[in-house]
């Protein structure tokens, strides 16, 4: 295994980002800086598009200084550095904290400095195949014999297509007591197939996601047969017929689930704006007593796409235990969301790119397993389906609703598996009814990370999600 290497540009002008935050301290009582080098690229083969080239939302490279002049907090953002530049870098940093107090809007009592323990530290993950090393064309053939691969699958394949992205990126933060540096790489894929019988087409795909390099091409590979199975099942689909049942989710449901049912209700930021429920809920019972659910960046928990070794303020990550035996105990936590509820920053607060402001984010979304095995919980089933294959996902944090949409559920009866498939289908529900409703958790948890994650309708950054095979009470449609 090889390490991520640090980027060469952010150590040339790590002396200058030094002198920047020497001179800011003189006039402030705190000064953060974040320096960010990232690159991504994004290739893609289909039956009727070849392409490749640099993502412009990952891509990017500059700086944010924050500071605290005892009243209020203030961020300026820039993309280059040099010795005569420091000056008005300071001045737009003084003009930003002047503008909120012209305008009121000042930092409240719960503001307080943040803190600064002393840190030294520097951390790379591991790859295997570099991409970038590897290189375009290497990358783009390899794309194309899964996408022939996977035309070859059946004769109704009408299309098809493989995709692989990467982010490399190196972040460094400097405060008067901190001098952190992380170096880190994930990969990404997804490969779709598509199936045409007389008039009816369908489709099935699958992501794919590494805390590495290009290695992960081999396992996309491993998954074409599996694939081109869902996609030629789901020709023969019926509608679903609305009503209550009992459902196995796979890792893949499940993770959607705890992404959407309890992940952005538990992002603190939204308890400050009073738009979570669950800030009334912390102490009390709101899953099965054998449900607990975490998050976390730890690069000493599970690997993933959005682990990391500290946050976009400075903050080492952590495993949140947000759901321990069914009671939540928890949320997660951005520094001055932190401050201003009393409680302890747990590493989620990520920034788009260096333009953005740190908001609290999920990282790696994820529940516990259990000791059943997804034989087992099927047998178990009279009548109910097995749930795969999940599309989207909507919350609701403020009344605690949940929408989601899968591909495929299987019909079970008398807990054997029908041959029967019902496509599309809407799951719906009050989030604390179904975590509930959990009688049963495989003995394995799975996490994928081939998605982003928005904060609304922006603000996308890298997160995972996962967990075992659940079964639960769920309202389909």
């Amino acid at each position: 295994m090889k390490k991520v290497k640090s980027s060469l540009y952010l150590q040339r002008v790590k002396p200058l980002l030094k002198e920047l935050l020497s001179r800011a301290q003189e006039e402030y009582s705190y000064v953060s800086i974040l320096a960010v080098d990232a690159e991504a690229f994004t290739y893609q083969v289909t039956s009727a598009v070849t392409a490749m080239g640099e993502d412009s939302l990952l891509s990017n490279r500059g700086f944010v200084i924050r500071a605290y002049d005892g009243e209020a907090y203030g961020e300026y953002s820039f993309n280059d550095i040099s010795e005569e530049e420091i000056e008005d870098i300071l001045a737009q940093l003084r003009r930003v904290l002047d503008l909120k107090k012209c305008d009121g809007i000042q930092s409240h009592s719960h503001y307080a400095m943040f803190p600064d323990e002393p840190c030294v530290f520097a951390g790379s993950t591991e790859y295997e195949v570099d991409p970038a090393q590897m290189g375009d064309e290497a990358i783009m053939r390899a794309l194309t014999v899964l996408k022939d691969q996977c035309m070859a699958y059946d004769e109704r394949v009408i299309n098809s297509g493989a995709v692989l992205k990467y982010q490399k990126y190196s972040k460094l933060f400097l405060s008067p007591n901190r001098d952190m540096e992380q170096n880190v790489m994930w990969t990404n894929g997804t490969i779709q197939i598509v199936v045409q019988k007389d008039r009816q087409i369908k489709y099935s795909y699958e992501g794919f996601s590494v805390l590495g390099g290009a290695e992960l091409l081999d396992s996309m590979g491993e998954a074409i047969g599996r694939i081109g199975k869902k996609a030629v099942d789901l020709l023969a689909a019926e509608p679903m017929i609305p009503g209550e049942y009992d459902c196995i989710c796979t890792p893949a449901v499940t993770g959607i689930i705890a992404h959407e049912a309890f992940g952005h209700g538990v992002e603190m930021d939204m308890f400050v704006k009073d738009r979570a429920l669950a800030a009334s809920f912390v102490g009390e019972y709101v899953a099965a007593p054998m449900l607990t659910m975490h998050d976390g960046a730890s690069m000493q928990g599970r690997l993933e796409t959005a682990s990391y070794f500290f946050d976009d303020e400075g903050t080492l990550s952590t495993d949140t235990v947000i759901i321990r035996d069914g009671i939540l105990q928890s949320g997660i936590s951005d520094a001055q969301s932190a401050m201003y509820l009393g409680t302890v920053p747990t590493g989620n607060g990520r920034r788009e790119s260096y333009r953005r402001k740190a908001y609290t984010r999920m990282t790696n979304t994820w529940f516990e397993p259990g000791n059943d095995t997804p034989e087992e919980m099927i047998a178990s089933i009279s009548y109910g389906f097995l749930l795969e294959d999940a599309a989207s996902g909507m919350e609701d944090p403020k009344n605690w609703g949940i929408q989601m949409m899968v591909n495929i559920a299987r019909e079970i009866r008398d807990g054997k598996l029908t041959g029967r498939i019902f496509s599309p289908v809407v799951l719906t529900g009050y989030v604390p009814d179904l975590l509930k409703s959990i009688t049963m958790m495989s003995g394995e948890a799975n996490l994928c990370g081939s998605g982003m994650c928005g904060k609304g309708y922006k603000e996308w950054v890298k997160v995972s999600d996962g967990g075992p095979y659940i079964k639960a009470r769920i309202r389909l449609g």
